[in-house]
């Protein structure tokens, strides 16, 4: 028998936070790398490939849950596994 398993998919939206409704579970069971106009992130919350960007959290500011907030970055988004 073939013991590899075959990655799942990438989605064209995924996000860290498991509350989140594009969160998915399986694919953080694998290392998955982003890049960003070229030049990878290892800080990346959540991304959208369709819509070109990156959501990073803020060095200081938190929200009312004391969550860092999110910058968004536009551009190149690749999503790949590592």
């Amino acid at each position: 028998m073939n013991d590899t398993k075959s990655l799942p998919a990438l989605p064209d939206r995924l996000s860290v936070n498991p509350r989140s409704p594009h969160h998915v579970a399986e694919i953080f069971e694998h290392n998955i790398g982003i890049r960003l106009n070229g030049k990878e992130r290892t800080d990346v919350e959540e991304y959208c490939i369709s819509e070109g960007w990156v959501k990073i959290p803020s060095p200081k500011a938190l929200d009312r849950r004391g969550q860092p907030m999110l910058i968004t970055l536009k551009g190149t988004v690749e999503a790949f596994y590592s």
